[in-house]
């Protein structure tokens, strides 16, 4: 153990054990997954990411060795842990570096976001400098004045390799690709049985697989259409559940995504204009359903139900606030009766 820390402090990374795990340290060899809860901070103490908040819920971080993550000091660290050790690891610039990058994907993600999301076409170092839109105020400023880091880890649990299906994330790009029809399936099958929840995981995950590999094209080449038009139903499955568990400006965002690029999607409009009905937007989804009508008459009925529906809440909230300023205006009249009899 000894000579473990010396090699670690050379390095520019100091570790102190909090709590003491269990057994032998695990033989870390390539392919073996970690489960590890982890919290990092600058050295005055400021908490930047808490696996155990993050995002509202607590989610521990789950790597697979060798597979070449952004922030290679995180399985180096990992790798001198016994299962159930907390430590806490200070570590140097040159191993802190690229964290803003690798932050904004973890937060990302926590939010139900595409992990990729704010990050360009171009290289990894580049693509540090991408955070000035994303509203990371703490990471433009960790960007602007890199320092050293102190990330405190829990080590949960060490699978060996073979041990457990991989995760898209762990995937190569042909695994990726092939993975997702099957995961498309997945989705389907839980969204038939009413687990709106489970079925946009698994459509959000497999667009994040397909994000991932269009990253790697160039914008508007044969490729990277290919893998668009393979994103686009998922992304209106995924619109569909979260239709459903009342996330309609989400839909908006994403159904307007799509119409910026594919004008004359049906799905797109019609699920819009259902998000816009139920936030009250009578005259944008009345447009939508227009559309709608326009591109595919066929669905007359369906549009004129969301119509009728859309009408009749209308109605119903008109007779609520009708309510509400006939009983105030008569609680006013009663009060004014009483001061002055």
């Amino acid at each position: 153990m000894e000579e473990l820390a010396f090699k670690l402090s050379a390095d520019g990374i100091h570790k102190k054990v909090l709590s003491p795990g269990k057994g032998e340290i695990s033989d870390y060899v390539d392919g073996t997954k970690v489960r590890f809860h982890y919290r990092s901070s600058l050295c005055d103490g400021t908490v930047l990411d808490d696996s155990r908040t993050m995002g509202g819920k607590s989610k521990p971080m789950e790597l697979i060795l060798g597979k070449k993550f952004k922030l290679p000091v995180w399985e180096r660290v990992v790798s001198t842990m016994r299962t159930g050790e907390i430590a806490e690891f200070t570590c140097d610039v040159k191993h802190t570096a690229l964290y803003p990058l690798v932050s904004q994907s973890l937060r990302n993600i926590s939010m139900g976001k595409d992990p990729l999301e704010g990050q360009r076409h171009c290289c990894g170092i580049a693509q540090v400098h991408s955070h000035h839109s994303q509203g990371h105020k703490d990471l433009e400023q960790l960007q602007a004045n890199p320092q050293p880091l102190i990330f405190t880890m829990e080590l949960l649990e060490v699978l060996p390799p073979g041990s457990f299906s991989l995760e898209t994330w762990a995937m190569t790009d042909e695994e990726k690709l092939s993975a997702v029809p099957q995961i498309h399936e997945e989705g389907n099958a839980l969204f038939k049985k009413g687990d709106t929840e489970g079925a946009a995981e698994k459509y959000y995950n497999a667009i994040a697989c397909l994000k991932n590999l269009q990253m790697k094209e160039q914008p508007g080449d044969e490729p990277w259409i290919k893998l668009d038009l393979m994103i686009t139903p998922l992304l209106l499955n995924y619109c569909q559940c979260k239709l459903v568990q009342g996330q309609y400006y989400e839909v908006l965002d994403h159904c307007s995504s799509l119409l910026n690029k594919y004008e004359d999607n049906v799905k797109a409009y019609f699920k819009r204009g259902k998000a816009h009905a139920a936030v009250w937007n009578e005259t944008e989804a009345r447009a939508d359903f227009e559309k709608v009508l326009e591109l595919d008459p066929s669905l007359g009925p369906a549009v004129a139900r969301e119509i009728r529906a859309m009408e009749d809440r209308i109605r119903e909230k008109d007779k609520e606030e009708k309510g509400r300023y006939k009983n105030l205006f008569t609680s006013g009249s009663s009060s004014a009766a009483a001061t002055t009899s």
